[in-house]
């Protein structure tokens, strides 16, 4: 394992990070005990020590502490991240409030890295500075309950430069990939944050998963290209070239993953231990901007897949359908459309969650981290997904059944 230093503490954190967000799932949707702590026991033996979860990451906080009741001694053998969810917080007792039950459910009586989740402007700050933030700070750095603070960001450039000298931040976390270079902080916050002194924590950076099992076949295509690199290049994996894109560049401290199998925590393992600062070549680095005009031409829409935005007061399956309509045009129509039924049970007229039930109420706007217009985008997947004709036959088929 590569491990890089954290210029604030002097922490050795390991390149590659545990996303706990995709834990794998069970029966239920909650994360899979058995499953997740087979995952985090191998990736702690593997030299993972850094674990990032959230207090809206449903379940995960709770499952993670439970695997650290169920293994003694793996809580200190690694650095715990974990997220405030800001906009639960109306008056200064919130803050404790919402700490507390994170600590409860991680069954640990501190947090190593502790986040404002998802800030995008100054004003969130200041909102809740007005709350009391920086003197509840203070009280739990001094009491040892947080060690270290800092936020995860997705707004624009501007206002991410006004964060990091809004506050004496000790880290940041930032949506980063090579499809995302200059968007929301980008290049220039990572090179930022890094030149002031901070760890900058790398999340998203296979963009919820399309960097890795979703690009389109001319993307493919020119990853497979052996050109003058060496033969045994063409033989890497669409995550190992975004991994290594990343690690390549030393403001980088920690890359998050979301892995859910054994084989994508052995593949990223392998790839944290061979991808040191500098290891691209110029002809590799001259690829990523052709992938990149390939996989925008294919998918319409930024969507990671967080899920954020749900639940929809209608029901809607928002990541769903947004991720069928860009399989539509990275995989072709009959993909799109059967990702699209599937996802969806849009044969269903009562019960189903197709983009034809939205109202544009613009409850999902407003929470989504990509600033997506998801009623406008869900108008289009309708029209595409279900157009007229379909829809009358699927209303008849509906009655049909009755």
């Amino acid at each position: 394992m590569q491990y890089r230093t954290d210029p604030q503490t002097g922490l050795q954190l390991s390149a590659l990070g545990f996303g706990c967000m995709r834990f794998p799932k069970g029966i239920t949707a909650q994360p899979d005990l058995e499953k997740a702590e087979a995952l985090v026991r191998a990736a702690v033996e593997s030299g993972v020590n850094y674990f990032d979860t959230a207090y809206v990451y449903g379940g995960s906080e709770a499952v993670l502490g439970k695997i650290f009741a169920r293994n003694p001694g793996l809580r200190e053998k690694l650095h715990l991240a974990t997220k405030l969810p800001y906009r639960q917080v109306k008056k200064y007792e919130d803050f404790d409030r919402l700490l507390h039950i994170q600590l409860e459910r991680l069954q640990t009586d501190h947090i190593d890295y502790y986040l404002i989740h998802n800030l995008t402007t100054p004003g969130d700050w200041q909102g809740l500075a007005k709350r009391g933030a920086e003197r509840w700070i203070a009280e739990k750095k001094e009491s040892g309950q947080i060690r270290q603070i800092g936020f995860s960001y997705h707004g624009n450039q501007g206002d991410f430069a006004a964060l990091l000298e809004a506050y004496p931040w000790q880290f940041v976390q930032i949506q980063y990939n090579y499809s995302d270079e200059n968007y929301q902080a980008g290049r220039a916050g990572l090179q930022r944050a890094a030149a002031m002194g901070l760890p900058v924590i790398i999340m998203e950076p296979l963009l919820g998963g399309k960097l890795a099992n979703g690009l389109p076949k001319e993307a493919l295509r020119l990853f497979g290209e052996t050109g003058p690199k060496p033969a045994e290049q063409a033989l890497r994996s669409p995550a190992e070239w975004a991994l290594r894109w990343l690690w390549d560049q030393p403001q980088c401290t920690v890359v998050l993953s979301g892995m859910n199998s054994m084989a994508q925590l052995e593949e990223n393992v392998r790839v944290a231990g061979e991808a040191t600062s500098g290891c691209l070549t110029e002809e590799e680095h001259a690829l990523y901007p052709r992938v990149v005009a390939s996989f925008r031409e294919a998918f319409k829409v930024p969507c990671t897949g967080c899920s954020y935005c749900m639940p929809c007061p209608k029901g809607v399956n928002i990541p769903g359908c947004l991720g069928a309509y860009n399989a539509r045009y990275a995989l072709g129509y009959i993909a799109g459309v059967s990702q699209y039924f599937t996802s969806t049970n849009v044969v269903d007229q009562k019960n189903n969650s197709s983009a034809h039930k939205c109202v544009a109420c613009g409850a999902c706007v407003q929470k989504c981290p990509q600033h997506i217009d998801i009623p406008g985008q869900l108008g289009k997947v309708g029209r595409m997904m279900e157009p007229w004709p379909l829809r009358m036959g699927l209303k008849l088929y509906g009655k049909l059944q009755k």
